[in-house]
């Protein structure tokens, strides 16, 4: 199971022994594995920063997860259509290279290998005080993260149209190499000896012969030498008899070879740095996310449990098919802490400090869920 519980308890006497109970229970059901996640402790400041912070903090969740999707999705269209298909690749979740392999896509074989990465960067989590200090703000914590995902979200909408552009171009010149005989490039097609060229009097016309009844080919390419001064004459009479008269010159058919090679050539040097830039951005928010989870799970415990900041926040991975039984066994060990609203959603006019009710469930202990399979819309 790839989703987390991130959940705040205060250390007064009663929520102690309730957690001692509960990583005893879980340890021995096996019904969650049960994680540290450390959160510095940060400036708190007003209350009404600590509000409005929360707010920001709640919207700033929802969009960075949005971000993240983006950037997989954006993953999955570039690297799903690569020409090599199929890859084997070991799970990276400790089984060795002699067991189980699975054929995938490059996107699909680096996405399952992130994902334990995921798990393992949540499950292992330090906060990074290089890239966010603890000396800062809540606010201007809050200020640089989404400052990052932005800037992140506007690099992906400028990289994915100028890939889709270049890939646009080449799709359209391939389909008319690949095309009908209206429409085909010629350049593989008609040779020199297939013209008369050079001559002063005469030229010679391509021209399209549609078929007059039902066959395979739509129809014919045949070559026409005549006056020049008659091209004008005959081309009315092809009009005429559906005939299809195709302009055509070597040069224009070199120049589009070239055009040809040369979106080729860019697509691949866009592809490579389009799936690096991908990759980076992808861990990159993803990390930011997870601060994001810190943040608010700081902010609410603040606001619901009270200064001096003393609370304790415990990982929990519950298994696939326990999670109720998770669920209930926190209710009633945190029941104390708010025994009216213990497994409850309050209506969402309700306006209570620590408590988001439009986008989270709430409980008489803080929760956050984190799902880190990102991949799915």
């Amino acid at each position: 199971m790839t989703e987390f519980w991130l959940i705040s308890i205060p250390l007064d006497k009663t929520s102690l022994q309730s957690l001692e109970k509960m990583n005893r229970v879980v340890s021995k059901t096996r019904m969650a594995s049960s994680f540290r996640f450390p959160i510095p402790e940060l400036k708190v400041g007003t209350l009404d920063i600590l509000l409005s912070v929360s707010d920001e903090l709640t919207r700033l969740d929802v969009y960075t997860e949005g971000v993240i999707r983006k950037i997989s999705q954006s993953m999955s269209e570039v690297m799903e259509h690569s020409k090599d298909k199929v890859q084997e690749n070991t799970l990276a979740n400790g089984e060795s290279e002699t067991q189980k392999k699975i054929a995938k896509s490059p996107y699909k074989a680096y996405f399952q290998a992130l994902l334990v990465d995921l798990a393992s960067y949540v499950t292992c989590f330090q906060w990074d005080r290089a890239k966010y200090s603890t000396a800062l703000p809540l606010k201007t914590l809050t200020e640089v993260i989404s400052k990052q995902v932005f800037q992140t979200e506007t690099e992906l909408k400028s990289r994915s149209a100028a890939y889709s552009n270049v890939k646009a171009s080449l799709e359209g010149v391939e389909r008319r190499i690949e095309g009908n005989l209206q429409i085909r490039v010629l350049r593989d097609v008609v040779k020199k000896e297939d013209l008369v060229l050079g001559s002063e009097y005469l030229t010679t016309l391509l021209v399209v012969v549609p078929r007059k009844i039902l066959d395979e080919s739509e129809g014919g390419l045949f070559t026409v030498t005549l006056f020049k001064k008659s091209v004008s004459n005959f081309k009315a009479k092809a009009r005429q008899n559906k005939f299809t008269v195709r302009e055509f010159s070597f040069e224009e058919s070199e120049k589009q070879g070239q055009e040809m090679t040369r979106l080729n050539t860019n697509k691949k040097e866009q592809y490579g740095t389009f799936v690096r830039w991908l990759k980076v951005n992808f861990s990159e928010v993803f990390v930011a996310w997870i601060h994001l989870k810190a943040l608010q799970v700081f902010v609410e415990s603040v606001m619901r449990y009270g200064l001096p900041v003393n609370f304790q926040t415990v990982l929990l991975q519950p298994d696939r098919k326990r999670g109720k039984k998770v669920r209930n066994l926190l209710d009633s060990l945190y029941e104390h802490l708010d025994s009216a609203a213990a497994a409850s959603t309050p209506d969402v006019g309700l306006d209570i400090p620590g408590m988001n009710t439009a986008l989270q469930e709430y409980y008489s202990y803080i929760f956050y869920k984190i799902d880190v399979n990102l991949m799915n819309s």
